[in-house]
């Protein structure tokens, strides 16, 4: 799985925090997405799907392999 992200569509949710904190994290500043693992090892795959689902603008955008 590759992981990408649009920085310009993140509205500052954080729910891909919530969902995959080993993937995803927050800007401190403005509160924007920060991807931390652009190729999660496959026991994270469930939960970065899950964040993906739960963007509320869409912004992360996966590639499976």
């Amino acid at each position: 799985m590759h992981v990408s992200i649009d920085e310009q569509a993140c509205v500052g949710a954080g729910q891909c925090v919530l969902s995959a904190p080993e993937v995803f994290d927050q800007r401190d500043d403005d509160g924007i997405v920060l991807l931390l693992d652009n190729e999660p090892p496959t026991e994270l795959h469930t939960a970065t799907r899950d964040a993906a689902t739960r963007c509320p603008a869409l912004a992360i955008r996966l590639t499976e392999s």
